[in-house]
């Protein structure tokens, strides 16, 4: 009985089509996806707000050094999502993606059978249209590692993912970008057509916030209270900057 479930969650999980919006009423755990080449460590300062909010957060283990390809490190995110749902009878999943993190969510949504399971996304600083440093990478001698190459602005991944709904039905989504962030650029690359979409600065006009500094961020710790509750997402407007 437990092979027939594990390959009845398999077929499920990579079977096309959304079988329309994840319902909203019963948040579960939190998945963090790192970014590119990250080892989890950052994360953990957002993974200790959501535990001490009553969340359970489970920061998604890099898959090999984390520069590989993206197809597979949404393959992996699936695979990470389908134990915790297994171990904690959770309905759904939310996922908060760091950088290039934000970016395997996306693919594990639109191609991975993630759109039947998460419930909302909120991506922090993630080159969903690409970045100059991966073009620049992707044109020297020998290129650059996968996920770099992928993060180019015009990769084939980049196009599918960008083609059409760039939110596609499913879960709930939402962004935060900096307009200081000197690692995602241009900085507009981070917001999505579709999502609630947060400038930091537009809340907190003196921010010079980094694209690490994202993480502990203050704009982004309130976005997440508003995200990854049952209520509407809203942009943060009292925040102590």
């Amino acid at each position: 009985m437990l092979v027939l479930a594990v390959v009845v969650t398999a077929v499920l999980r990579t079977a096309g089509g959304s079988t329309g919006p994840v319902p909203q009423d019963r948040p579960g755990p939190v998945l963090l996806v790192p970014g590119y080449g990250g080892n989890g460590d950052s994360l953990r300062p957002l993974a200790e707000v959501m535990r001490s909010a009553g969340r359970e957060a489970v920061i998604v283990p890099r898959l090999g050094d984390g520069r590989g390809d993206l197809r597979a490190q949404a393959e992996h995110l699936a695979e990470v999502a389908d134990r915790v749902l297994e171990d904690t009878g959770a309905p759904s999943v939310d996922v908060v993606g760091y950088s290039a993190g934000g970016v395997v969510a996306r693919i594990w949504v639109r191609d991975g059978g993630g759109d039947r399971v998460v419930r909302r996304v909120l991506t922090l600083g993630s080159p969903h249209h690409g970045v100059t440093q991966a073009a620049l990478g992707a044109g020297l001698a020998g290129g650059c590692p996968p996920a770099c190459e992928q993060l180019a602005p015009d990769s084939d991944v980049l196009r599918r993912l960008n083609a059409g709904d760039e939110t596609p039905e499913g879960p709930i989504w939402a962004t935060v970008r900096s307009t200081t962030d000197q690692v995602v650029t241009p900085v507009d690359s981070a917001a999505l057509g579709g999502a609630l979409n947060v400038v930091v600065q537009d809340v907190c006009p003196g921010s010079t916030a980094s694209h690490r500094d994202l993480l502990g961020d203050p704009v982004v710790l309130a976005t997440l209270d508003s995200v990854l509750a049952t209520g509407s997402p809203v942009a943060p407007s009292s925040v102590r900057c």
